[in-house]
């Protein structure tokens, strides 16, 4: 029963104190009313605005601050512990294409010498790595004859090997 009078207790003093905030609200309102007439008001509302956002704005810059840092990687780490691989392929069939088209999109080169397959196969095979290549934003050149490199988007091919092969080709057809 006293945890029963302590919990009345405690709501009938909250009352009491409610009552009498109540009564002195009453009470100033007069006054304030008389305040709010003889000054100006909105040049105090405006200070008080300015004030609270000079004072808000610099907490926002630290959680900004907070956020960035958080969010920044660092590259040349990434860049020094994933080596540079090239892969060489000499298909025999159509289904050795897969694993080409998986070391394609696992973003590692790869040089396919197509000189031991017959030409329809060599063709099917071309078009497919062509279809993959454009898929995951890479490039195929032809590098010789039946030698094809194939590469993701995070390796750039230089030179001009391909404009030297093209005339020795078409003396030979």
């Amino acid at each position: 029963m006293a945890f029963k009078d302590v919990f009345k207790g405690f709501f009938a003093y909250e009352d009491e104190e409610d009552y009498v905030e109540e009564q002195s609200d009453k009470v100033r309102e007069p006054a304030q009313k008389k305040v709010v007439k003889e000054t100006y008001v909105p040049e105090k509302k405006v200070v008080r605005t300015e004030s609270f956002q000079k004072q808000s704005k610099p907490k926002m810059k630290v959680n900004e601050e907070k956020v960035t840092k958080a969010n920044v990687v660092n590259m040349h780490d990434d860049i020094m512990n994933v080596s540079s691989k090239v892969c060489l392929f000499e298909p025999r069939v159509f289904s050795d294409t897969q694993d080409i088209a998986d070391e394609l999109k696992n973003r590692r080169a790869t040089l396919v010498n197509l000189q031991r397959i017959d030409k329809i196969s060599a063709k099917r095979i071309i078009d497919f790595l062509s279809g993959t290549v454009y898929a995951i934003g890479g490039d195929i050149q032809r590098i010789g004859q039946d030698i094809f490199l194939c590469t993701p988007d995070n390796v750039e091919v230089a030179g001009t090997i391909t404009e030297m092969l093209e005339a020795p080709e078409e003396e030979n057809e």
